[in-house]
């Protein structure tokens, strides 16, 4: 036996990550695996659950590897996965039934608006902490309850199991004591009351769900199952879902502490205490529990960010991602340009789906590196009406954000994003928080760790600060020219 640690595993929608903790904290190995999506028709986005579990078994297989230990060595495991991904398996012999859809499909749009019409639509938002739109996994099960005759036809005979990755990960490389999830997963199936901590029985009724393949709601710390590593079985003692995973990994637990993480899109999450808050615009989580004691969270997301930056490559503004900031660094401002990057709506706190993006203010003397600067510029806008939302939904103040994510590699644009939103951004050296949560998690569901308190910390002593810098009429100006531009695009 060599020396023991904790694996996390962060199951995500283009990839899975493997780390293995140290009782210090420190990463001893670390594997990742992409996951790749398919399109079987326009607007379908699926994911093959085989794949999906077989990237997690090759990048614990590296993790491993690069720690050099054995599987004999894992005392537990913690896991965080992808939201609103449904997967669906057969209970008998634990074979998927069809592809996973995933968060980005667009195919149950009409059921969406349909629902509207029920006499109960109005508490949506309040009964499940969000607005169940498209990408829901709740909208998901109802379409395949519909449309897809095995999965209509295991649920009438009391076979199906439905599932966010978490919970398939165990049934497909372990097995699980229950079919259970923590409640933060559960409730980013769409079903699930946060603030009751139970079912909504009415919604799951209306949309002709199949309650009995449903997961049962467990607390974050809780014996899930085990996963079978090369002979070993591994007890996974903890769950939670991924951006709150990447709040606790950023050691982000009081209220008011908050962080902004930039992917395909940007979410934003604010620790707003034991109490929810009443429901504004903003996603409500219970994302955590420990000791009997729940943690709420708020959520706010920008609807492209990552995306946005893929466009500027596919316009040959750039060749590479990692070009943007050199791009946005050839000029000195944007002069004038506005980018509102708008390509799949707004978010937070316009939630206007239907709005597209648009550039203006441009002249013939408009480079690439302007708009360049006016994307990242537009981040920095976001970002300040969100934080603004939060903090009266939530009655916080937020002195600090944490950063992560591939934008927030560019120090322009953590720069920019401290200057409009007024805050003193940190960027830690490991931003990889999400996988690092759910091995701390995994600890201390497995006593590895004997309290809260005992946590091993982020290591911050090589954290990069930005502090805004901006003065502030400048700042001013140039947020009223992005409201106004804001509010010329959605008068039409």
């Amino acid at each position: 036996m060599g020396e023991a640690m904790v694996l996390g595993i962060d199951q995500g929608g283009s990839g899975s990550r493997a780390v293995l903790l140290d009782h210090d904290g420190v990463v001893r190995g670390y594997g990742y695996r992409p996951v790749a999506r398919i399109y079987p028709q326009p607007g379908w986005v699926e994911q093959r659950p085989a794949v999906v579990a077989r990237s997690v078994a090759d990048a614990i297989r590296d993790a491993l590897a690069r720690a050099r230990c054995s599987p004999a060595d894992l005392v537990a495991c913690g896991l965080t996965s992808q939201r609103d991904t449904t997967f669906a398996w057969d209970r008998r012999n634990g074979r998927p039934i069809g592809n996973a859809i995933t968060w980005q499909d667009l195919r149950t749009v009409p059921l969406v608006e349909e629902v509207d019409q029920w006499q109960d639509a109005s508490e949506r938002r309040q009964r499940l902490g969000q607005f169940p739109g498209s990408y829901a996994a709740a909208m998901h099960m109802a379409w395949r309850m519909r449309h897809d005759p095995p999965f209509r036809r295991a649920a009438e005979r009391q076979w199906l199991r439905v599932s966010l990755a978490a919970g398939w990960l165990i049934q497909a490389l372990g097995r699980p004591f229950e079919h259970a999830l923590d409640y933060s997963l559960l409730q980013a199936m769409t079903v699930f009351d946060p603030r009751r901590r139970q079912l909504w029985d009415e919604w799951i009724a209306y949309l002709d769900l199949p309650r009995a393949a449903l997961p049962v709601a467990r607390p974050t710390l809780y014996p899930f199952g085990e996963l079978h590593i090369a002979g070993h079985a591994i007890p996974v003692t903890a769950m939670l879902t991924d951006q709150q995973a990447g709040l606790f990994g950023y050691d982000c637990r009081q209220p008011g502490e908050a962080v902004v993480t930039h992917g395909t899109a940007s979410f934003v999450n604010v620790v707003a205490g034991a109490l929810a808050p009443p429901q504004g615009i903003c996603k409500t989580y219970l994302a955590w529990e420990l000791d009997g004691v729940p943690t709420y969270t708020l959520e706010a997301d920008m609807t492209v960010t990552g995306a946005a930056i893929r466009w500027l490559s596919q316009m040959r503004f750039i060749r590479h991602a990692h070009e943007l900031d050199q791009l946005a660094g050839s000029a000195a401002d944007s002069d004038g340009v506005v980018f509102v990057p708008a390509f799949t709506g707004l978010g937070v706190p316009w939630e206007d789906r239907q709005v597209r993006g648009t550039l203006m203010g441009m002249t013939l003397g408009t480079t690439p590196g302007h708009l360049a600067r006016a994307l990242f510029e537009a981040i920095g806008c976001q970002l300040h009406a969100i934080i603004a939302t939060m903090e009266q939904e939530a009655n916080l103040t937020i002195q600090v954000l944490r950063v992560g994510g591939g934008l927030a590699n560019s120090d322009r644009a953590c720069q920019i994003q401290a200057d409009l939103a007024g805050l003193k951004l940190v960027r830690a050296r490991n931003t990889e928080t999400g996988v690092r949560a759910a091995a701390l998690l995994g600890g201390l569901g497995a006593g590895f760790w004997a309290t809260p308190d005992a946590l091993p910390p982020l290591p911050l002593d090589d954290a990069q600060v930005f502090e805004p810098t901006m003065l502030a009429s400048a700042r001013e100006n140039l947020l009223q020219r992005w409201y106004a531009a804001l509010q010329r695009l959605r008068e039409g």
